[in-house]
């Protein structure tokens, strides 16, 4: 195991055994604890009364976080000739299509999201090979295959992002980084979690949100009231 270093101890013991913090201040004591040299992002684990194996339990959706997540987004999208300007003039960093989709089959899935448009999708459909374990294959639901590939450009820069619960009955996601004030890391938390309210399913029973967590690259989950989530 690592050594600790002193400035890590020092971060850890701000941490109080068993406490239930409230939002906005474990996004301050996060800030305060985060000891690596990089921007670490900060992450939110929500575990769902749920169970994921049952089809009218799946809980999935698209959110948009007000103060993004703070990550650059490498988008590509593979449109039609007519659809490339639009594609670009959003800020895609990859445009095309025949050659991209050579270069994907060959194994490249240097990207975050692949954006397409409906009257290609049978092309792209030889890709869930190498797209599909990746997350990367396009969606109708999630806005990934669409005729306006310019919006989807946007949206995706300015911080949406797609979400499912796991096998085990989790939702985790990025909310921002450890660089963003603890305001921002509050709202973009509540409105993660404003959407999975939103999503309960009719057959989920009993408790629906049973613990939330949030942390940062490298710091220990902190333990957050549900009630400063649901307000």
């Amino acid at each position: 195991m690592a050594k600790l270093t002193k400035n890590r101890k020092l971060a850890l013991q701000k941490i109080e055994a068993n406490k239930i913090y409230k939002l906005t201040e474990a996004a301050s004591v996060l800030k305060d604890i985060s000891s690596t040299k990089f921007d670490s992002s900060v992450d939110l684990d929500v575990r769902l009364g749920v169970d994921p194996r049952k089809a009218n339990q799946m809980v999935r959706g698209i959110v948009t976080l007000p103060h993004g997540t703070g990550k650059q987004v490498r988008v590509l999208v593979l449109c039609t000739p007519d659809k490339e300007d639009e594609a670009k003039a959003a800020g895609a960093e990859f445009v095309g299509l025949d050659d991209y989709i050579e270069k994907i089959k060959g194994g490249w899935t240097d990207v975050d999201v692949i954006i397409t448009m409906p009257s290609v999708m049978a092309k792209i459909g030889a890709l869930g090979r190498v797209l599909g374990p990746r997350g990367l294959m396009p969606n109708p639901k999630s806005g990934t295959v669409t005729l306006e590939v310019g919006k989807a450009v946007n949206e995706v820069k300015m911080g949406k992002i797609d979400f499912k619960v796991d096998k085990f009955g989790i939702v985790h996601s990025s909310v921002g980084k450890v660089s963003f004030t603890p305001d921002q890391l509050a709202a973009n938390a509540k409105e993660f979690i404003n959407m999975i309210l939103k999503l309960k399913p009719s057959a989920a029973k009993g408790t629906y949100i049973k613990s939330v967590y949030l942390s940062s690259t490298m710091s220990p989950g902190l333990k957050i009231d549900n009630k400063s989530v649901e307000a």
